[in-house]
């Protein structure tokens, strides 16, 4: 006899279950809502209070970008004034550097003009060219 064979027979018969009854499903019923339902009140607020947040940045924001181009207008101003005058000392300055103008003050300092020039030779130290003293004219 094989182990299969031996197995088979050596194991008890299972005893059958006994019926039973089907029992009725259970009945559904409509269950309602409660009576006191939820307030919406917090999340009004909670929506009101972002809002209200939402406006007052804008409105800093936009002060404050105002105010810088108010100020940066103001310096633009300052900016071209300084320009202005800028250009009007470097005027001054050209004219008051000319020749004719730079022999009246010296003229008006005691100098006087050379009726000659001098050089002097970096090489050996030496002058060359005899200057001559000035006449005062």
């Amino acid at each position: 006899m094989s182990a299969q064979a031996a197995a088979r027979v050596g194991a008890a018969p299972r005893p059958a279950r006994p019926a039973v009854a089907p029992q009725p499903a259970p009945r559904l019923r409509l269950v309602r809502a409660p009576a006191q339902a939820r307030t919406r009140v917090p999340f009004v607020v909670a929506c009101m209070a972002i809002l209200a947040g939402a406006l007052l940045t804008a409105l800093l924001l936009n002060t404050t970008m105002a105010r810088g181009a108010y100020e940066k207008h103001d310096l633009d101003l300052e900016l071209a004034r300084l320009a202005s005058t800028q250009q009007d000392l470097s005027a001054a300055l050209d004219r008051r550097s000319s020749p004719a103008e730079l022999a009246a003050s010296a003229r008006a300092l005691g100098m006087v003009q050379a009726r000659s020039t001098g050089w002097l030779r970096l090489a050996d130290g030496t002058v060359q060219g005899g200057p001559a003293v000035g006449a005062a004219g």
